[in-house]
This record gives C-alpha cells, structure tokens and sequence, in this order.
C-alpha cells in the first residue's frame, strides 16, 4: 500500500489457543507483518498483522472455558484465500516453517496458480494468484 490506498474496510478475525505463537507462525511462514500487538504475557487481547500488498487480519487470543466472551470464536475454525504474486516462493516458505500442506501447488481452471495448507492451530490458509472478478460498475 501506498498512502494514498484507502485502509482495508473488511478485516478477517480469529482466535488462537496460543496467539503469540500463531503471529510468529503467520509472520515466518507466511510473510505478515506484525502491525500492532497489545496484551499482557502469554495474552494477547489485539494484534493486527498486514499483508504487503494491501489488507490484513486481526486476532487475539481465545477466551477461557466458561468465561463470558463477547466474541467467542473457536480456534482452528477459520479460513480465509489470500492473494499473492509469488506462489511458488510462499508455498517454499510456508512448508519450510512447517505448515501443512492440504492442496499441493496447482493451476486451476480458472488460471490461477494455488495451494493449501493449515498452521498450528489448525485454520486452513489458501494462497493463489486469483484477484477475483472486476466489479460491475
């Protein structure tokens, strides 16, 4: 991003059993850049990790078992495509860091270049070259 690129208006959460942990992870494998973190110890209440070419995540660690949680997501039970110019470098480097691979490195048929895998906690991560469709305007 640039400064003129408006802000991300949509940000995907999760939760993490151990989010400090998972941060590191996203960081090494896969290339986001630690934004902002607050918390206290093994805590975090907020983090936000960028992706360089624009948008982003936020997370923070899961609630305790029985504790009223205002946002009670399940760790490991998120998803999200991201895209990337440089497939084959991030597939190297997400194995390399120990993801897991779902979906080797692949074409599609509708032209992208893509693969699969989960992090420690368990949520599935697809990266690839597909923008999406051009908006109707």
């Amino acid at each position: 991003m640039n400064d003129n690129t408006p802000p991300p208006q949509v940000w995907p959460t999760l939760r993490a059993r151990d989010a400090r942990a998972l941060i590191r992870f996203l960081v090494d494998a896969f290339g986001f850049e630690e934004t902002v973190v607050y918390g206290d110890g093994d805590i975090v209440h907020h983090a936000q990790l960028s992706w360089p070419p624009g948008g982003g995540i936020m997370l923070g660690s899961a609630g305790q078992p029985g504790a009223e949680d205002p946002w009670p997501l399940q760790p490991g039970a998120f998803g999200a495509y991201v895209v990337t110019d440089d497939p084959d470098g991030l597939f190297a480097r997400a194995k390399a860091a120990g993801a897991e691979v779902t979906t080797e490195l692949h074409e599609t048929d509708y032209g992208s270049r893509d693969f699969a895998v989960r992090d420690p906690e368990g949520n599935r991560w697809s990266f690839g070259t597909y923008r999406g469709e051009p908006r109707k305007g």
